[in-house]
């Protein structure tokens, strides 16, 4: 069959056609027999595309599975080979009503996501705006105004509401009649029918002159709805945004080598095993790769989450995504395009990001119930007042009270308002909470893993024991070390601020990949660098600390040792958090040595070295099937698959961007004590939660049988509506008098301001 295109949001998606080697450029294998492929399904954003896709779809007999990722708007599925193509995948995707076409993991959506965030903004300011103006317009009404002078304010209450409900209602009305045109029922349905009977029954109201009309009940539901709507849009957002900055560290392309030595650029996606490219110094790899010539020290943060970097030679495996810093290399492509460690980070993420959804998706599926409620009572309702005797009016009057008293926006409300209220709380502590249900995760947690470097540390060397560290040593070798961007160069600068030393200026000085510096000074050779560069041995055993050797022509050499210093209150808050009940954990990429320095220095038991990002993601999932419910701790780039994998997540504001954007919660400052705080605040707000569920479930209990008896009307149903709601909000203000706890010690700010003016100096 032939399906037509369709808009939307402004873009215009045409049915997507698989032929050949384009189907097979999407297909991976997923198992003997078994291929997988994934689909950007635009629509798919809602609970109820989640239900109707992974029925319709799982129910194929050629189909061993199908996911929808809403955050990501994505389908994966899994079929046999020989049963089933892509393209019939596609084609049943478009009877249901979803266009689909391949994903592409560097197409984000992210354009067209700002597009829906615009025009979710403009709908509520403008039922925002109507809103205030139409209550108004009904408090005089309510005051006493009758005849013309109340019709005149009816007629106006009209002006303002029926266009306002025309334009903010759109993104509520076309998803009703998507449902209704593919035969079923979502949650927009109900609230479209309450709205359009609310404002349709005020316009005839006032046609005859009635003395109630209902405007002020149909655009502040529509307010409320819309404000709920855009928050669970920028939720969403946020999480793609993550997996769109993890694409960006890929390179376009790549200048590939051929066999007679010239060289030509070939885009990232044409790439193959077997080529060999060139990588110059600054450049990211297009591949995963052996090193084939070259010496250099390579950022290799994306794989270890280290921020020193590390020499690699001829042989030497690297990946996608890495960057060398001082030499240029000739690499032999092993793995390209999705088969790249890159895109299996970026796979890692969006099947954490899923199961991360599984809690949400429980409540998501349950309020599906709430639409077939509804209309059950509405109808019954009507049905019962005709039976009673009572002519249309009135029973389409008491059907219509019934869907308005019945407006989840009390329920809606119970939790965002927490949520807003204690986040406020957070963010003047310097804690940012970027999605709301983080509040009620972290209330949940029992385990706490932390990353090391940049988490329990400042992802920062400094200078061990610095006054052993003679003031004409630390002259001369930071005379080399200012030419260097190496981590340890630049620690050896900031001690040499910090002591207000000037450095030396060597002259000829050359940087030698993957051993150090050298030049000279007053008839010397200097040397900076590796043990090995500056003819030392190596030491009998390792200290966990990060070492410089420093060589001044024939005399002896001189070990310079760093350490990555703990953040303030590091130990405190391990000891905060384990009398909280908490286990903690230590997960870290650096070497045993070094990592079982910091746990031993902060009191962590259970600590694990040289875990990957695939080992890091292991060991939260494997705590998760165990019923761990795991608040992962971490910075780097390495942690983002776990950090999106953890039941909750927080890092620093120091952290990269990927880490910041994966973590659901973010602090300032250097404290990490702010993990602390953010779970104290976490539990505090879930207690004020479910005292709203009560609230609003007793409303409704009481509120529904007045409605379908007849005893309130829909001006009164939306007065109680409203007053709901206002209860639940000012039970929420609760939570601004728990205190989020300290975030940093007097001591930590000043630290923090000695390291700032340091870093401003240097």
């Amino acid at each position: 069959m032939t399906l037509p295109c369709c808009t939307i949001d402004g873009e215009v998606f045409q049915p997507y056609r698989l032929e050949g080697e384009d189907a097979a450029r999407w297909i991976s294998t997923a198992g003997p027999g078994l291929s997988r492929i994934e689909f950007l399904v635009p629509q798919a954003n809602r609970p109820e595309a989640m239900a109707r896709i992974e029925t319709d779809l799982g129910a194929m007999a050629s189909v061993n599975s199908a996911r929808v990722n809403l955050t990501g708007r994505r389908v994966a599925v899994v079929y046999r080979d020989a049963a089933v193509t892509p393209q019939a995948l596609i084609d049943r995707l478009g009877i249901l009503g979803y266009m689909a076409r391949p994903f592409d993991p560097r197409e984000t959506g992210l354009t067209r996501d700002d597009r829906e965030a615009a025009a979710l903004l403009r709908a509520l300011a403008v039922a925002g705006f109507a809103a205030g103006n139409v209550m108004l317009l009904s408090v005089s009404v309510w005051s006493g105004a009758e005849d013309a002078t109340r019709d005149l304010f009816h007629w106006l209450s009209a002006m303002i509401a029926l266009p306002a409900v025309a334009y903010a209602g759109r993104p509520f009305f076309r998803s009703a009649v998507s449902a209704l045109r593919l035969g079923w029922v979502n949650m927009d349905v109900p609230i479209s029918l309450g709205v359009l009977l609310a404002a349709l029954m005020s316009l005839y109201e006032t046609f005859h002159g009635e003395a109630h009309a209902y405007f002020d009940a149909a655009v502040t539901l529509l307010f409320f709805l819309l404000a709920g709507r855009y928050l669970d849009h920028l939720m969403r957002a946020r999480a793609r945004s993550a997996i769109a900055q993890l694409v960006s560290l890929s390179s376009e392309g790549a200048s590939v080598i051929g066999d007679d030595g010239t060289r030509r650029y070939v885009p990232a996606r044409d790439l193959k095993a077997g080529m060999r490219v060139a990588v110059a110094a600054g450049d990211r790899l297009p591949a995963d790769g052996i090193v084939r010539e070259g010496v250099s020290d390579m950022d290799r943060s994306l794989l270890t989450g280290e921020s020193a970097p590390e020499t690699v030679r001829p042989g030497a495996t690297v990946h996608a995504g890495e960057l060398s810093l001082t030499a240029p290399l000739t690499v032999e492509i092993t793995a390209a395009g999705n088969d790249t460690f890159l895109s299996e980070l970026v796979r890692l993420m969006s099947a954490a990001e899923q199961g991360q959804s599984r809690y949400i998706r429980i409540a998501d599926r349950l309020a599906r119930f709430y639409s077939p409620a509804v209309h059950t009572l509405a109808a019954a309702t009507l049905a019962g007042w005709l039976l009673l005797g009572h002519g249309w009016h009135d029973a389409i009057m008491a059907a219509v009270a019934v869907l308005i008293i019945t407006c989840p926006c009390a329920l809606g409300l119970a939790v965002p308002a927490v949520q807003v209220v204690a986040s406020g709380r957070l963010f003047r502590s310097g804690i940012m909470i970027k999605d709301g249900a983080a509040l009620e995760k972290l209330s949940a947690v029992d385990t706490v893993i932390f990353d090391k470097t940049g988490t329990l540390t400042r992802g920062e060397p400094s200078l061990v024991a610095p006054p052993a560290i003679s003031t004409e040593t630390l002259t001369l070798a930071a005379g080399l070390a200012q030419h260097s961007r190496h981590p340890l160069s630049c620690a050896l600068m900031r001690e040499a601020v910090r002591r207000h030393i000037t450095p030396a200026v060597p002259t000829e000085v050359a940087e030698h990949p993957g051993l150090g510096l050298s030049g000279t000074f007053g008839g010397e050779t200097l040397r900076l660098g590796s043990r090995a560069w500056c003819g030392v041995g190596e030491p009998d055993e390792d200290q966990g600390l990060l070492e410089f050797a420093f060589r001044r022509g024939a005399r002896a050499p001189v070990i310079f040792q760093f350490e990555d210093s703990l953040r303030p209150d590091a130990a405190a808050t391990v000891t905060a958090l384990s009398a909280m009940g908490l286990d903690v954990h230590l997960l870290s990429g650096d070497r045993p040595a070094a990592v079982a320095r910091v746990a031993q220095a902060v009191g962590i038991e259970q600590a694990v070295s040289r875990a990957s990002p695939q080992a890091k993601l292991a060991y939260v999932e494997a705590l998760g099937r165990a019923g761990g419910r795991v608040l992962m701790v971490g910075d780097g780039i390495n942690d983002a698959p776990a950090l999106a994998a953890g039941y909750s997540s927080m890092a620093p504001a120091t952290a990269s961007d990927i880490g910041r954007t994966a973590a659901q919660t973010v602090w300032m400052g250097q404290s990490v004590a702010a993990v602390a705080a953010a779970v104290t605040m976490g539990r505090r707000a879930q207690r004020i939660a479910r005292e709203n569920f009560a609230l609003a479930v007793g409303y409704n209990v009481l509120a529904v049988p007045l409605a379908m008896a007849g005893l309130v009307s829909p001006l009164v149903a939306a007065i109680a509506m409203s007053t709901s709601s206002i209860i639940v909000i000012a039970n929420a203000l609760r939570a601004r008098l728990s205190p989020a706890g300290p975030v940093a010690s007097p001591a930590t700010r000043e630290a923090g301001r000695v390291d700032h003016a340091v870093r401003r100096a240097a």
